[in-house]
């Protein structure tokens, strides 16, 4: 054996969703997203990001992990897991929340479904599932609950827009009208057994269906003819990720880290100090709030046409010091202008304060304006 194919064979092998040949088959640009085989685009990224925000897209988001929770202590489990009040989700009800190490930092920002009385499914990011699963299963020790990945049984497909529910509702053996936002019902969507949830992470509305793998072909193809008179196309991470920066979401890894807490990030929302049940990283979190964030995170808009890209360094331009840095940034379809978010000191974090950027050993002009930089009417 060769030193290569030592290499070749020592490297981990790729994932591909259910849905790998239908990417396939239509073009799509293809891209390697934390282990997984995913399309990046299938033609042009800005008509793309412009169909989900004029009609609507089609997501292939399998390489999400999903994590079941079960048993009669299960929500106390989770509150103990997670900063959020878990315990007061509705049965078909969602709730965004975070899984914070002891310091309060992040490790990934979560949602959580209670799909029965004791029964809750929890969805990480890609990258950090194995993670999550794992944190889960430690912290549920000495509570009477189950913990379980179940990646491998969902697909997950997404159809994003103003024109969702007019595609869907044909399909779906419920009315949609009564999904409520983060809320999330069995059905039966073309014929296939589907968890339909109203969730997104584009800033549109749209659902989030959640099949088996051996089913989500033929969802995918129904959704797609459904979707065609509607102006729905497929889209890919490229334009996911543009969309999600426009209605200023945070990404893992870039806006969300160890390194903050929720409060830097805008989202101490999320965490609930006031529940009974203590929490992993609770005592940190309570100091924070107490002691107010070390930096925050801002939107930035560029007056010029060069674009903040994530790890370029924001300058005070009093100095040309550097005081924060760039965590995402992107040329924004919608707006036609650069778009970024970054951590700044509080006393820089006001809408209107004027910043720069170095782009390339250039001080370039920014304002902090107020997220997020585009909301659905």
């Amino acid at each position: 054996m060769t030193s290569n194919q030592a290499a070749h064979e020592d490297r981990p092998q790729e994932r591909r969703t259910p849905l790998d040949a239908v990417h396939d088959a239509l073009g799509a640009t293809m891209t390697d997203f934390a282990g997984w085989r995913m399309p990046l685009r299938y033609g042009s990224e800005t008509a793309e990001h412009r169909a989900v925000r004029e009609a609507a897209g089609l997501f292939d988001l399998t390489h999400m992990g999903e994590i079941a929770v079960t048993g009669p202590e299960a929500a106390r489990a989770l509150d103990h897991a997670l900063v959020g009040f878990i315990s007061k989700i509705g049965v078909d009800r969602a709730r965004y929340t975070m899984i914070c190490d002891a310091e309060g930092g992040i490790l990934d920002d979560l949602i959580v479904y209670r799909t029965g009385e004791t029964e809750y499914l929890v969805v990480a990011n890609a990258s950090n599932a194995p993670l999550v699963a794992a944190e889960l299963l430690a912290r549920a020790a000495g509570f009477d609950a189950i913990v379980t990945d179940r990646s491998e049984e969902y697909a997950l497909l997404a159809v994003q827009g103003p024109n969702a529910v007019a595609i869907l509702a044909p399909l779906a053996g419920l009315d949609l009208a009564q999904v409520k936002y983060y809320a999330a019902d069995r059905a039966v969507v073309a014929g296939v057994d589907v968890l339909v949830a109203r969730t997104g992470y584009t800033g549109e509305d749209g659902f989030e269906l959640f099949c088996a793998p051996g089913d989500a072909q033929r969802l995918w193809t129904s959704l797609a003819e459904a979707g065609t008179a509607h102006g729905m196309i497929p889209a890919g991470l490229s334009c996911r990720d543009t969309l999600r920066l426009e209605a200023g979401m945070p990404l893992y890894g870039h806006e969300l880290t160890t390194a903050v807490t929720p409060y830097e990030a805008n989202l101490g929302r999320v965490v609930r100090l006031d529940k009974p049940e203590d929490f992993v990283g609770r005592d940190a979190l309570a100091a924070r709030e107490k002691e107010g964030p070390r930096a925050t995170l801002v939107g930035l808009r560029s007056p010029g046409r060069r674009v903040p890209r994530a790890g370029y360094a924001v300058l005070d331009p009093a100095t040309n010091e550097p005081i924060g840095e760039i965590t995402s940034g992107a040329p924004s379809p919608t707006l036609g202008a650069p778009i970024a978010m970054a951590y700044v000191p509080p006393g820089h974090a006001e809408p209107g304060t004027r910043l720069a950027v170095d782009i390339r050993g250039t001080a370039e002009p920014v304002d902090v304006v107020a997220l997020p930089f585009y909301k659905r009417g």
